[in-house]
């Protein structure tokens, strides 16, 4: 496998299947500016082109999880103008929002698993990411809030797309409404996070466990999860289940399965093919 790029906002490091992607900018927040929303797409791609990873764990570094959107990402007249023709403007605006969704949505689209380990402060932009997570898992002092809101705009980057879809929906018409902190407890409570543990580093501990046992399994046959998953979400049971007859004709295989048996009888781990890496078509 090649080797990883140099990137501003993050450090990775993959090991035994798991690529461990940790924001490293403390000392501004983890504030997502500029480079941060071009950066974490192609860390995604990195890692799934690149690397032998099967899952991908996001945590943090310093006091918080992340402040959210660096307001500075709008302030950028080359990628933001503030003047001129109204609706020109406007259609530019509308082309920025989509490409920060898109870098959110590349949590989704990658075939890996992608799992949210949270401490401190998700706030605003933040929460839109973790959103975009296949689990969350916080510690005892995290909190979320669509702080957007508080700042006289409406959160346009996913969280009011994907929070009705993980916990109730009454519940997220309050907090998107009031702006208002929601901690560890009530996060778990309603569903949102899978586990709270008591600090960062059993957080961590915790989380790459379960990582580990996600990695442990077929790639293929957890990537297919994935995708049901994701496609069941956004469509009927009937459309789903037509799409799960059509994935499993066309990509369930025997081999992974007969692995699985005969190290079970030999009382050993399984050792699965990784999926073809995800090259562009061009790339040399």
């Amino acid at each position: 496998m090649s080797e990883l790029a140099n990137y501003e906002s993050f450090n990775i490091e993959v090991k035994d299947h798991i690529a461990h992607v940790q924001f490293s900018r403390p000392e501004a927040l983890n504030s997502m500016n500029k480079a941060f929303w071009l950066e974490l797409p192609r860390c995604v791609q990195d890692i799934e082109a690149n690397t032998g990873a099967r899952v991908i764990v996001i945590s943090s570094t310093g006091k918080h999880f992340s402040a959210g959107m660096d307001l500075g990402v709008f302030s950028d007249p080359k990628s933001v103008p503030m003047s001129g023709d109204p609706g020109r403007m406007a259609e530019n605006l509308r082309r920025v929002v989509l490409q920060l969704q898109d870098t959110l949505s590349s949590l989704e689209k990658v075939r890996l698993p992608v799992l949210a380990a949270v401490h401190g402060g998700c706030i605003g932009g933040a929460l839109d990411l973790v959103c975009a997570a296949d689990s969350r898992y916080c510690t005892a002092d995290a909190y979320f809030t669509i702080k957007e809101t508080e700042l006289g705009m409406t959160a346009d980057v996913g969280t009011l797309q994907r929070l009705p879809k993980l916990m109730p929906e009454g519940v997220v018409r309050e907090l998107a409404y009031t702006g208002r902190k929601f901690g560890a407890e009530e996060a778990q409570r309603l569903g949102f996070v899978n586990t709270v543990y008591e600090n960062q580093e059993a957080m961590l501990e915790g989380v790459m466990a379960i990582a580990a046992q996600i990695a442990a399994n077929s790639p293929l046959a957890v990537t297919g999860c994935k995708e049901m998953i994701n496609f069941s979400r956004d469509h009927s049971v009937e459309d789903s289940l037509k799409y799960m007859a059509t994935w499993q004709a066309g990509m369930f295989r025997p081999g992974d399965m007969m692995k699985s048996f005969q190290a079970k009888a030999q009382k050993q781990a399984p050792s699965y093919d990784a999926l073809f890496p995800v090259k562009d078509l061009f790339d040399n």
